[in-house]
């Protein structure tokens, strides 16, 4: 936002000596100044110079050669103004001079002639209007001083970056507001003399809202016989000290007023609208609209979509509401009637439809924020009266204002000692109503310690009592606010359980080699697509995000995977080939727009490449299923948590995996996981070209699992011995089966007991496999002997071959 000083100076007195001080109150107030420049640097090489002779140019008739008087020296400049002569004091650009229309003036030769410098008209210095001729000088300045000295041009110009919660100060008088509440001043606001009698606009035009929502308040006024010309000087001068480019005077004036009060406005031809009135209504699917050419949106045709609001006339759309007029209703050279808008549209619908359409301007760069609801009519006056007077138009009586459903600004209740000890500060009542009064807030004192406080209808951020102690703490300076240190009681707390946990969590899968990643929690409506999930699954039950910043982060994620997968393919497209990846974070199942979502936090891992990193001893063996489930083993064993059972899950019961890949992880009867190989087409879907291996478990039901106290044991007094078993069983038989049931024996003599071999192929039948297991057995009380050992081990072998049907070797 660029501010003038100049132009401020119009609504308050601005010493402006004192624009550093300014700038830095202004920074301290949260109107963070970032930079200070002066309008008129352009003018440093632009100096005082005297013509002392002038010869014809021996080429060209219309031009004259003169020798100029720079007070340094003389230099020769070729020059066409019919209003030179000898002795004439007039402003001479050197070699170098940026002009406010943009060339870079450049030493040359004109017709063969040198020139060396140039001539100027106050309208190529940006000093007025007047291009007839050489712009004349006192006869008494200093020849060889610079111009912005002689004629004390100054004006100091602030860039201030606004946050979005201030749209108040998007506008000269919102920033003058700020400066006369920080001077302890009043401000000046513009007076508009309008006094209607009658309400004849009602006999040339109506207006209709049919989209209430979106555009609360609509206001309408009429100018007839304007005369379309350039604006005065000082309009101009006003518009290019903010960086605006003069156009013509209806054009000129909506622009003043929207930098004036921040309130934008559109001019339309009336003429050009069909039935000569407007119709505010959203889109129609499919509906075009071409908008005024500027910002290189020449001829370009926007297709709308129905949830964009429109400006209609009787037939068509004639501007995008709140962000650009269309080229069908634009003002133009010949327009003479003109209908003036000044309007209240919903920040969230602007905001979708620039951001959707790829457009913005200064208008909805405001109505995005919120504009002042209250402001519409003064901001329609004022430019409707600055027509009036500068266009010679005829004001037509009477004001359309459509105020379908009314935007008040609620009482907050603020109490004075809770204020104080917020901001350990020792504010009075009259303090506090001296503040607040200075930036227009309406207090009124209630109770013993109390102010109810309305806000004015331009400050649509402050709705709580902190907004009203931050803008005390602000006003009254951060500076000046004392320190103190609160009186906190020192208590001991636990940890959060659900904290310690993710902690511990995130400890033990580092430990296993694996790197923690954070993705985003928002995700895009194709993400459950990619992973195949049936249309009854549960996690299609997305949380829709109200305004989402892309399409690729409009709903909750009710998955951890898909934003692993992404993460492996821009690690893959780096060459990083090997990923051992694990995140943990919570996913939204919706439950309807009436109930919360369900969050369940979960731990996912992943697995791609290599089962090692490769070296000179190990040649990059590659990872399976079988690793993945050895981390899920791990980290259930260092959470203590026993009797975990992974069992083969039936053949597409888990899109997103391959059948036969994929099991269940099961704490006793009870599930918390899964594990198994990505599917090839999820894959494929994520443009990923090498195998993948996952586990998902369920932290909310883990977390009820890990026991509160770990027991330890004592380190064994007497040795132990090992037996293996080797049995011949069906294929399709889960040797899981075979470890449940040595379990259920509860021989106290096994220690522990593993599967350590599985074969298939020749000799094995076919249908067949041999599976080989481990048993480790000790006595607590003495050495085991071994005909102890193969008495026990012979049974269990006996057992196990007589319930699975199955053989030894031969």
């Amino acid at each position: 936002m660029k501010v003038s000083l100049s132009w401020l100076n119009d609504y308050i007195p601005i010493d402006k000596e004192s624009y550093s001080s300014i700038a830095d109150a202004l920074t301290m107030v949260g109107l963070e100044v970032d930079s200070i420049t002066d309008r008129y640097d352009y003018l440093d090489r632009v100096i005082v110079g005297r013509i002392l002779n002038i010869k014809p140019h021996p080429k060209a008739e219309k031009l004259k050669v003169c020798d100029v008087d720079i007070g340094n020296r003389v230099i020769q400049v070729v020059c066409g103004a019919p209003n030179i002569h000898e002795d004439m004091v007039a402003p001479v650009a050197l070699p170098g001079t940026r002009f406010p229309e943009g060339p870079v003036l450049e030493k040359g030769r004109i017709r063969n002639e040198i020139s060396e410098g140039m001539l100027c008209s106050e309208a190529e210095l940006g000093l007025g209007t007047d291009r007839s001729g050489v712009m004349i000088l006192d006869q008494k300045q200093l020849i060889g001083n610079k111009l912005a000295k002689a004629l004390e041009l100054s004006d100091m110009v602030f860039e201030i970056d606004l946050t979005p919660n201030r749209p108040d100060c998007l506008s000269i008088i919102g920033i003058a507001r700020e400066i006369a509440a920080l001077q302890q001043t009043t401000i000046k606001y513009p007076e508009t003399s309008l006094s209607d009698s009658s309400d004849k606009i009602s006999d040339f035009t109506s207006i209709t809202i049919k989209a209430p929502d979106l555009c609360p308040r609509y206001a309408a006024r009429l100018v007839f016989d304007i005369n379309i010309a350039p604006s005065p000087f000082w309009l101009q001068d006003r518009l290019m000290s903010v960086g605006l480019r003069p156009i013509n005077n209806i054009v000129d004036i909506t622009n003043f007023v929207l930098m004036e009060t921040g309130q934008p406005l559109h001019a339309f031809d009336f003429e050009r609208l069909s039935d000569h009135r407007i119709v505010v209504r959203q889109a129609k699917q499919g509906e075009t609209f071409i908008p005024i050419d500027k910002k290189g949106f020449l001829r370009t045709e926007f297709v709308l979509t129905p949830d964009m609001l429109m400006i209609c006339d009787g037939e068509k759309p004639v501007a995008l509401a709140g962000i650009m007029g269309g080229r069908n209703s634009e003002v133009t050279e010949s327009t003479t009637r003109v209908l003036i808008e000044s309007a209240y549209f919903a920040p969230e619908g602007i905001r979708k439809t620039s951001k959707k359409l790829g457009i913005s301007s200064e208008s909805s760069h405001r109505f995005e924020r919120g504009v002042d609801p209250e402001g519409i009519i003064t901001a329609l006056n004022r430019a409707a009266q600055l027509m009036s007077e500068l266009g010679g138009g005829g004001l037509i009586e009477g004001i359309i204002d459509k105020y379908s459903k009314t935007i008040n600004a609620g009482a907050i209740t603020l109490n004075v000692g809770d204020t104080n000890r917020l901001l350990g500060t020792s504010f009075d009542y009259d303090e506090i109503e001296n503040l607040l009064k200075s930036i227009e807030f309406n207090v009124e004192k209630t109770g013993s310690d109390g102010l109810v406080v309305i806000p004015p209808s331009f400050r649509v951020d402050i709705a709580r009592p902190v907004d009203l102690m931050e803008e005390i703490a602000r006003l009254s300076g951060y500076n000046n606010i004392p320190t103190t240190y609160p009186l906190i009681p020192a208590k001991a707390r636990q940890p959060e359980k659900q904290l310690n946990l993710r902690d511990r969590f995130k400890r033990i899968m580092t430990g296993f080699g694996f790197t923690e990643t954070i993705n985003y929690s928002f995700t895009n409506k194709l993400s459950c697509d990619s992973l195949r999930l049936e249309s009854a699954d549960q996690r299609r039950n997305m949380v829709d995000i109200l305004n989402p910043l892309t399409e690729e982060q409009a709903v909750m994620r009710t998955s951890l995977i898909p934003g692993l997968l992404e993460t492996i393919h821009r690690n893959i497209a780096q060459q990083i080939k090997t990923l051992r990846l694990f995140e943990v974070g919570k996913i939204y199942i919706s439950k309807g727009e009436d109930n919360l979502p369900e969050e369940i936090e979960m731990l996912a891992g992943i697995w791609t490449g290599s089962r090692t990193d490769d070296s000179w001893h190990s040649k990059g063996i590659g990872c399976d299923f079988f690793d993945i489930k050895g981390v899920v083993e791990g980290l259930l064993n260092r959470l203590k948590i026993d009797h975990i059972k992974f069992t083969c899950m039936p053949d597409n019961s888990c899109t997103y995996t391959r059948s036969g890949h994929t099991a269940q992880i099961l704490q006793e009867k009870k599930p918390i996981g899964l594990a198994g190989e990505i599917h090839p087409q999820v894959l494929r879907n994520f443009d990923l070209k090498q195998t993948v291996f996952i586990f998902e478990l369920d932290l909310n039901v883990i977390s009820d699992l890990i026991p509160q106290t770990i027991r330890s044991k004592p380190i064994p007094k007497f040795p132990s011995i090992s037996r293996d078993i080797t049995i011949i069983i069906d294929k399709d038989l889960e040797s899981s089966n075979l470890l449940e049931t040595i379990k259920k024996l509860g021989e106290e003599l096994i220690e522990n007991f593993y599967l350590f071999d599985v074969f298939e192929g020749g000799p094995i039948p076919q249908n067949k496999k041999s599976i080989s297991l481990r048993i480790t057995y000790r006595s607590k009380h003495k050495t085991l002997e071994d005909n102890e050992v193969n008495y026990i081990h012979k049974n269990i072998t006996d057992r196990l071959l007589k319930k699975f049907d199955a053989s030894l070797p031969t």
